[in-house]
């Protein structure tokens, strides 16, 4: 296990990190490490680089107060007490559970994020992404985020983010409302894709596709393969949609014509699928094309979620019995957070 050096350069990141969260007025401080760290010795470097930012502020002031003004009493200043900052939250990013241990307990807030083998920037962003939609910092906040950029056991690059910059707030609190089998994790899973998919498309052209949860076995009855089936075949972890190797296939897969067919437990069952469910009694709003009306009808004739993706606008839509429960704008080219919320 790599452990995280406790070196003068480390201390110098520090200072500047609680120092730019103070200034920029950011929500917290965001460390993404490769491993573990002696989380006792480092939360004591943060509070004394704290304590040391609030003296340092403080002194700048009775100088400056001196200066402007005629000379004060030497008393009086002697006990005028220097303003408190408080701690920033500490957020602790880490590849694994055992990284993490003992954290918390310390007092910080910990992300396991499972992504040892990804580039520096890909994890940076996911952490971010799950730290939003987790509500442990607001979407509208900056943060500050300390990482090693070419050692895996040293701080070597801090970055100030505007996550108002990055991020779109996505409210679904609709999908907990659906009456389905389909867990939420899943059904989180397929529409955060979908709306990669949506926004990113693929290789720079747009793309357009579908997603049939739950049901699978009564779905795939009501659809016929369009041909090559790119996913027969594959072992059950293999077509996991909760894999983020899995997910990267389908955004390939998806510029072929027709569905793709997931259980309620996640796997990928079929792609490619014509779907041959009736459109009888179904009403939709003008403009729509086959793909949404097919979207429409499957999810009528099984109990089952289905997820369309516009290849035009790339807007995500929701079907269930028959009807749009839930519509995803594609208003800009950035990363989207799936949150929940409760309406007044």
């Amino acid at each position: 296990m790599t452990t995280l050096r406790l070196t003068d350069q480390l201390k110098f990141f520090i200072k500047y990190a609680i120092r730019f969260t103070h200034e920029s007025h950011a929500e917290a401080i965001l460390l993404l490490l490769e491993g573990s760290a002696d989380w006792k010795r480092l939360k004591n470097l943060f509070e004394t680089a704290n304590r040391q930012y609030g003296e340092e502020v403080a002194k700048l002031h009775e100088i400056t107060e001196t200066s402007d003004s005629a000379p004060t009493n030497k008393e009086t200043s002697e006990n005028k007490e220097p303003a408190e900052y408080p701690l920033p939250r500490l957020v602790v990013v880490a590849n694994t559970e055992e990284d993490l241990a003992g954290a918390a307990e310390e007092g910080f807030t910990c992300i396991d994020l499972g992504m040892r083998d990804y580039p520096t920037n890909e994890r940076l962003t996911q952490a971010l992404l799950e730290a939003v939609s987790d509500e442990l910092i607001p979407t509208r906040s900056s943060v500050v985020t300390l990482f090693g950029a070419f050692g895996a056991d040293e701080i070597d690059s801090i970055s100030l983010t505007h996550l108002d910059e990055h991020f779109d707030r996505l409210t679904v609190h609709d999908l907990r409302n659906l009456v389905t089998t389909v867990s939420l994790d899943i059904l989180r899973a397929v529409v955060d894709l979908a709306i990669e998919i949506g926004r990113d498309g693929r290789e720079g052209k747009p793309v357009g596709t579908m997603f049939v949860i739950g049901d699978s076995k009564k779905v795939l009855e009501q659809s016929t393969s369009a041909g090559f089936d790119p996913v027969r075949g594959y072992g059950r972890e293999e077509r996991d949609i909760t894999d983020a190797k899995v997910r990267e296939g389908i955004k390939e897969i998806a510029q072929l014509d027709g569905a793709f067919i997931i259980s309620s437990k996640g796997i990928v069952e079929a792609a490619c699928r014509t779907l041959a469910s009736t459109a009888k009694n179904i009403t939709l709003s003008k403009g729509l094309g086959s793909r949404h009306w097919a979207a429409a009808a499957i999810s009528k004739s099984c109990k089952a979620i289905a997820v369309s993706v516009s290849q035009t606008s790339g807007t995500v839509r929701i079907f269930q019995n028959g009807e749009v429960v839930l519509r995803i704008e594609q208003t800009k080219r950035r990363p989207v957070v799936l949150r929940e919320f409760d309406e007044n």
